[in-house]
């Protein structure tokens, strides 16, 4: 059930609470394994949430309707996986994910699913990979966009699963 009591919109013009949870992953990582759990046990503990299904294209523009959950959604849970930087639409749910905790008070939770943090943080490994690929397609503005908030996530408190991380 979402948060009735964060459901009236303010002077400040603040989204309505619709979801009590956002779920943003790079679907090839988690979908069958991780994921399923997950939703699975929020169903379970009937938490309202949203997990995008659809499918999405390169070069496709983020749905109105993607970025409308993200700020109606109360927590915003990012989950990391080895290919979440590879996907462009991973990148630009968290720049919305990051703006909605700035302006909105969004509560944000970083899950790092069989990734070392620090390569988060640095782009190393496979994000480093996948910015090498973004940089022949991306301009640097977009990129530094990207890097800056994998950065703000990464340093916010998180979990690390499994737990070879801490």
């Amino acid at each position: 059930m979402a948060y009735s009591h964060f459901s009236s919109s303010s002077a400040f013009n603040v989204p309505l609470i619709k979801h009590d949870v956002f779920v943003s992953f790079r679907g090839t990582d988690i979908r069958t394994n991780f994921l399923s759990h997950l939703t699975t046990n929020l169903k379970r503990n009937q938490i309202d949430f949203f997990v995008d299904d659809e499918k999405l294209h390169p070069g496709d523009e983020i749905s109105s309707t993607l970025l409308r959950a993200i700020e109606q959604s109360y927590i915003l849970l990012v989950i990391f996986s080895e290919h979440y930087a590879s996907s462009r639409w991973c990148l630009e749910e968290l720049v919305k994910i990051i703006e909605c905790m700035e302006q909105y008070e969004r509560i944000v939770i970083p899950v790092f699913y069989n990734v070392d943090p620090s390569h988060v943080r640095y782009q190393k490994g496979t994000f480093a990979e996948a910015f090498d690929v973004h940089k022949k397609r991306y301009e640097e503005e977009i990129m530094q966009n990207w890097k800056c908030v994998l950065k703000k996530t990464v340093n916010l408190s998180g979990i690390h699963y499994p737990s070879k991380y801490r």
